[in-house]
């Protein structure tokens, strides 16, 4: 993507392009994006080459909310979602992947869901 109007961006979505241009899914290794609002986190493996999304997870979900707990923090349900994320993409076949953090700044809620996914089995 190329930038004409760069002040217009927000800094979040300057690092997102930044990242953006370097990190890329392939079948073989496919691209874990995690998207992080106010309220909840989403993540989703996806294969850039055909553009589909391989599995997903977000916070929303009865699987995460029943692995997190009731009254669970948004770290916590942030870390169930990368365990979600991880058994689901085990069960696809993929054990390999390249993290995006969509241009957030990598503690809190996305390292959690990195740091989890990474324990339930995943690399990269």
């Amino acid at each position: 993507m190329r930038l004409k109007y760069r002040k217009a961006l927000s800094p979040r979505k300057r690092r997102h392009v930044r990242v953006r241009a370097k990190v890329n899914g392939t079948p073989v290794r496919p691209r874990l994006n995690v998207f992080r609002s106010s309220a909840h986190i989403y993540a989703q493996v996806v294969d850039d080459t055909k553009g589909h999304t391989l599995v997903s997870a977000s916070d929303l979900e009865q699987d995460v909310k029943d692995a997190a707990g009731s009254g669970a923090t948004k770290t916590a349900r942030a870390a169930a979602v990368g365990k979600v994320i991880a058994e689901r993409a085990k069960a696809a076949g993929i054990t390999a992947v390249v993290f995006d953090r969509g241009g957030f700044l990598y503690h809190g809620r996305v390292k959690a869901v990195a740091d989890s996914a990474r324990e339930a089995g995943l690399e990269f």
